[in-house]
């Protein structure tokens, strides 16, 4: 009975399910001349009496000719039929992109058939790097922290006692095939002196989807299908967590928001509760990637935090993907002030363990003396890459062009993922598999 829905008034189907129909009648029937059918003999009869009326002689090749004829007007038939009523279905479906529906399927095969990439991290370093990354596969997975308290994150965390969404909200727009002004909406940020002021309209969604599914992780695949999102984001933990920090002269700062605000060098940072119970589907990630990336981002307060919940350091060390750190450009005030490449790789491989990071991915452009002026009035200076000191962590490195220099220092997100699949493809031979490099 569902079937027969198709012939409803209306559909604009019926009529060409009709021509279709006579195109198979007229293939069948050129056929059955082709190969004299014993059943046509008075078909062919009728064709001799026709032709030797018209001609005075009559040639048996010509029912043949004429059979071929039919199957190829019959064929025509069929194709404008199909062609139509493809039409029809997409009009209504995809009203406008219906003139991109082969780039479209076309896109959809190739990024399905990229590597598994896990991407580990939080902040808006994470967000460039997936809205690169996106091009390349759809196979990717972002794990994200959960430690953040300030702003609208922090604030709606103590109200409705929800994980806070910010850092997933800057994931599933960086990974969203959709609409520029459904992007703008969720990003939209409330302004005045209401209570909304200071909110983004993606942390209210998220939070409202949280009330109505009763499951952060069910609330983050029901906004993923909104958005139309290029693989999943996942939360480290579900659990409700406060990033300390303990400084080099003993002192501890409580709050991720408070850390860098202190100016004092850090020994190490750790979660409160100390025990967190990870996300099951975060560490499956983990495991089943060709390729793992840690960063970019903040390296205490955005990829540390991650690390500390139970099982995501060891699923690291664990996995056959290759690792790969992204090593921030410009060293962070309060933060990183003073660290060179190596030290950021020490600083994780001190917090997850020995094998966490299997290569690091540093900046090879040189940064203008006008943007280093200008960063240095704000404490911050070029990360100095320490080849040797690298190499003695027993850690790989890769120098590339990823940087996006305007007025302000960034990573690029099409060089950042440009350069990070090549480095997968190149020390991860099975993630080649299936793919096809040349359309890449």
């Amino acid at each position: 009975m569902h079937l027969l829905k198709w012939l409803y008034p209306g559909m604009k189907f019926k009529r060409w399910l009709l021509l279709f129909s006579a195109g198979v009648m007229l293939v069948s029937l050129g056929l059955a001349l082709i190969f004299n059918y014993k059943y046509l003999d008075y078909i062919e009869e009728a064709i001799f009496r026709a032709v030797y009326l018209w001609k005075g002689s009559y040639n048996y090749m010509f029912s043949t000719l004429i059979g071929i004829a039919v199957v190829i007007l019959g064929a025509v038939l069929m194709l404008v039929a199909t062609r139509f009523v493809i039409r029809s279905v997409i009009t209504v479906l995809l009203p406008d992109n219906s003139e991109r529906l082969v780039d479209i399927i076309y896109e959809k095969r190739r990024l399905g058939k990229g590597p598994s990439v896990t991407v580990v991290g939080g902040g808006h370093g994470l967000s460039v790097l997936l809205r690169g990354i996106k091009s390349a596969t759809s196979n990717v997975t972002a794990v994200v922290t959960v430690a953040d308290d300030g702003g609208s994150s922090g604030r709606l965390r103590e109200e409705l006692g929800i994980i806070p969404p910010g850092d997933l909200r800057n994931c599933l727009v960086a990974l969203a095939d959709t609409e520029p002004l459904m992007e703008k909406l969720f990003q939209y940020r409330f302004r005045g002196e209401s209570e909304l002021a200071g909110h983004s309209f993606g942390n209210l969604f998220i939070a409202a989807m949280n009330e109505v599914t009763g499951d952060v992780e069910q609330a983050l695949k029901e906004s993923s299908k909104v958005l139309a999102v290029k693989g999943q984001v996942l939360p480290a933990s579900k659990d409700h967590v406060r990033l300390d920090a303990i400084m080099e002269d003993g002192t501890v700062v409580e709050g991720e928001s408070n850390i860098p605000e202190v100016h004092k060098r850090i020994h190490r940072v750790r979660l409160f509760p100390e025990h967190v119970q990870p996300v099951q589907s975060a560490l499956d990630a983990l495991t089943s990637a060709d390729a793992i990336i840690l960063g970019p981002g903040s390296l205490y307060t955005s990829i540390m935090p991650n690390l500390l919940v139970d099982g995501v350091a060891e699923a690291l060390r664990k996995s056959k993907a290759v690792k790969i750190y992204i090593c921030n450009v410009m060293t962070q005030p309060g933060e990183t002030d003073g660290y060179t490449a190596s030290m950021h790789a020490k600083a994780i491989i001190e917090h997850g363990g020995k094998g966490v990071i299997d290569y690091m991915l540093v900046n090879s452009t040189p940064i203008s003396s006008d943007l280093q002026a200008f960063y240095a009035k704000k404490g911050a200076y070029p990360v100095e890459v320490d080849e040797e000191a690298i190499n003695a962590l027993g850690v790989g490195f890769v120098k590339a062009d990823i940087l996006n220099e305007t007025d302000v220092i960034r990573h690029d997100p099409d060089k950042l993922s440009r350069s990070v699949m090549q480095m997968v493809y190149r020390l991860q031979p099975s993630a080649l598999k299936g793919f096809d490099v040349k359309n890449h």
